[in-house]
């Protein structure tokens, strides 16, 4: 539904638990083209009034008269209006399969799944028949970033009609085993899978850089561009950092455990201060499998990192991938010790240790190697995002672990900030001065509006004398995070995904989307009350089924200490809290929420710097029966810019339960709309911008994603025909994609 003024052109996860320890936004428009890359459309732009000139009059009288001449009209003086940061009208809740913008804005397809990356590779057919995926937009399109180009091709930090976009493909449609959109019957469901379903798989993970470029009003990709690149899940990447050349990386492919093929499930990303993507590898451990003898096989410590990281023996694989054959590239997923040697050199015991890190990856230079950062721990990244820059202090890099209860995290460098840096001759060596060396930091969180950040090395007892787990050295504490997390009383989280950092004040935002975990009457290691970070446990209707825990997650946010970003302590409060307008104010819809702000699992979530709009974005389940998921803008406050609020619970028992928060101004029409909201299935991810503001680039993730494998030769009964259904390329079967939002006056986004 949309506003009567509206014109909308409408031609158109992650959630494991492994963590079982007892811690806690004047004709022109008229005469544009609609073009396929121009026809999601949020209504049209004001028109300008004309202006025209006074005619020239003779004077009324006989010849003799003098004659006046009129003098020349004086051009008005046309004072644009202020611009106003969220002064666009919020876009309604929708159930529609089309991306919907407020009016005065547009949006445009312009890179989808399988669009080719070199002019040899053919057009998408989407059909299921594609192939040469390695030279193809990846599936999933996820976290990314923009690098601007000069007009001659090189780096510039205010090219904005010409950059780079570097972006994480996370992973596939699927049901049951196969990637069912991908091929042509919807692919194989029983094992062994055939070699070229595998490998099509393999292909579409992993990340992208694609050159875009600004021509009059539209954004188009460029066809064999010398930026364009992939990494798949199968390509060779550096491991860099404390773990590399360490015991716990030995394998067949790298018995000097210097080196892993691939990326994997991509999700968040991140930008360095010195230009580079980071890219964060999360739920990556499904995709492998162990024997239901590989405990006893194994006989050794791994076992316990192996459950901790959600690979018990027997675990069958996401894929099969490790059934598409004897070659090595497949054998490579099944991580069971079937060797005879001590370190694993000769099989893929350890293949799992290479993934679950921050990679690094320079957008501009397909020479330099990619790079695992180990020194910033392994576990379920999201996002990257780093302190302000100040010179002479070290760096901070904020991340989050995405799954039920787990943890927040800090990495913080050796190296104090240099300006020089800001531009380096060579981006990756930068990477190694700053993120090789440094300390990694886990939070716990207080009732009382305190936090601490925790070391996370040798040099803490309480890891060094853990008795669940027997760290090694300081390698063994970074691949195995988790478990010094849980070993030094780190606060469990309901799902750590994105953070920014605000560029006013340096405060950190993560969005802890939800917890199905949550529970009053807790009991058992996962099961969790609900505690001052994390403090609402409650029930959600969706129709007749009832959703427990925390469903609609909220959003946390740090101050730090005196130290900034080296301070190993915080304070903290909600700043947001997601809710349906009309739940519970006292218990549930704690912010306030109107119709115009609710929503529903906070994933995505960045500071822009052009205006310093926070833009949330949803990755949903529990409000999808009245709205698809959505992107919000909002200008945030500050910590400590609410109250302290008790939320009081009645147990089963019979006592009561009180919970201590520190809840965030509530939001108010100026500080928090709706500015989107996307098609049937689809996750709203991934957000960047061009430097001037007047380009964001937003991705749509999995449209249709519930479709039946049964009628995927039945167009009519995709639950989504996006971007198809938008005129965008061949074939009807849904597919994530990039889009350009741009305002029609020209203006920046989010005013």
């Amino acid at each position: 539904m949309h506003k009567p003024d509206e014109l909308v052109v409408t031609i158109v996860e992650s959630d494991e638990n492994c963590n079982n320890s007892s811690n806690e936004h004047f004709n022109t428009v008229l005469s544009a083209r609609l073009s396929r890359r121009n026809m999601l459309r949020g209504g049209f732009a004001t028109a300008a009034s004309a202006v025209f000139g006074g005619l020239g009059l003779a004077g009324c009288g006989s010849s003799d008269d003098p004659v006046a001449e009129a003098p020349a009209p004086t051009p008005p003086v046309i004072t644009p209006p202020a611009e106003k940061l969220l002064g666009f009208a919020a876009v309604p809740k929708s159930l529609a399969d089309s991306v919907i913008v407020p009016t005065g804005y547009t949006a445009a397809v312009l890179y989808a799944l399988g669009d080719p990356l070199r002019a040899g590779t053919p057009a998408y057919k989407n059909d299921g028949t594609d192939a040469d995926f390695d030279n193809r937009a990846g599936d999933h399109h996820d976290g990314m970033e923009y690098f601007g180009l000069s007009a001659t091709g090189t780096p510039s930090a205010t090219g904005s009609d010409r950059g780079v976009l570097a972006m994480n493909h996370e992973a596939t449609t699927d049901e049951k085993l196969s990637s069912h959109f991908l091929h042509a019957n919807g692919g194989t469901t029983s094992l062994p899978r055939p070699a070229a379903e595998v490998d099509r798989e393999v292909a579409v993970h992993g990340i992208s850089v694609v050159e875009v470029r600004k021509t009059g009003s539209a954004w188009n990709t460029v066809a064999d561009s010398t930026f364009n690149r992939r990494l798949t899940a199968l390509s060779e990447v550096e491991i860099a950092g404390p773990a590399r050349g360490n015991a716990l990386l030995v394998t067949k492919f790298s018995p000097d455990g210097t080196r892993t093929r691939g990326t994997l499930n991509n999700c968040g990303g991140g930008r360095s201060p010195w230009g580079t993507y980071l890219s964060g590898e999360e739920n990556w451990s499904g995709y492998f499998v162990r024997s239901a003898t590989d405990d006893a096989a194994r006989n050794d410590k791994s076992v316990v990192s192996l459950r901790r990281y959600g690979r018990n023996q027997g675990a069958t694989s996401r894929h099969g991938w490790e059934t598409g054959g004897t070659d090595d590239k497949y054998q490579r997923w099944d991580i069971s010790k079937k060797g005879a040697s001590l370190n694993g050199s000769d099989d893929y015991r350890n293949e799992m240790n290479g993934q679950g890190y921050i990679i690094e990856v320079d957008p501009y230079d397909k020479t330099r190697p990619a790079r695992k950062r180990s020194a910033l721990g392994r576990y379920a990244h999201e996002s990257a995002a780093f302190s302000n820059p100040v010179v002479g202090q070290p760096l901070a890099v904020y991340m989050g672990d995405d799954s039920r209860n787990e943890y927040i995290y800090k990495f913080v460098t050796k190296a104090a900030w240099s300006a020089a840096d800001a531009n380096p001759g060579d981006r990756i060596a930068t990477g190694d001065k700053y993120l090789d060396e440094g300390t990694l930091y886990v939070a716990k969180v207080n009732a009382d509006g305190s936090g601490q950040w925790i070391e996370l090395s040798m040099n803490n007892p309480l890891i060094a004398n853990y008795a669940t787990y027997k760290f090694a050295d300081l390698a063994d504490v970074l691949v195995n995070a988790r478990l010094a997390a849980d070993a030094v009383g780190a606060t469990k989280m309901d799902r750590p995904e994105w953070c920014s950092v605000n560029p006013a004040n340096g405060e950190i935002y993560y969005t802890l989307t939800n917890n199905s975990n949550r529970n009053v009457n807790a009991s058992g290691s996962s099961q969790l009350p609900p505690d001052a970070g994390n403090p609402r446990a409650y029930t959600d209707m969706k129709g007749s089924s009832a959703q427990n825990g925390n469903p609609n997650g909220h959003i946390i946010r740090f101050r730090e200490g005196v130290a900034g970003s080296a301070a190993t302590s915080f304070t903290w409060d909600v700043y947001l809290f997601g809710a349906e307008s009309g739940a519970d104010a006292t218990r549930v819809n704690l912010s306030g929420l109107t119709a115009d702000q609710d929503h529903s699992s906070p994933d995505g979530l960045a500071f822009l710097k052009s205006t310093g709009i926070c833009w949330i974005q949803t990755d949903d389940g529990a409000y999808t029966d009245v709205t698809n998921n959505m992107m919000l803008a909002a200008l945030p406050g500050k910590v400590g810019d609410g109250a302290k609020t008790t939320l009081v619970y009645d147990k089963a028992d019979g006592t009561k339960l009180n919970v201590d928060t520190y809840v965030g101004k509530k939001a108010s029409a100026d500080t928090l709309k709706r500015f989107l909201v996307g098609p049937v299935g689809a996750e709203i991810t991934g957000i960047t911008e061009t430097p001037d503001g007047k380009a964001l680039f937003v991705n749509i993730q999995h449209p249709g994603e519930n479709t039946a494998l049964a009628n995927i030769g039945d167009p009519a009964k995709y639950t989504s025909q996006w971007p198809a259904n938008a005129g965008y390329g061949a074939g009807k079967r849904p597919r994530s994609a990039t889009i350009v939002i741009t305002k029609n006056d020209g203006g920046r986004i989010g005013t």
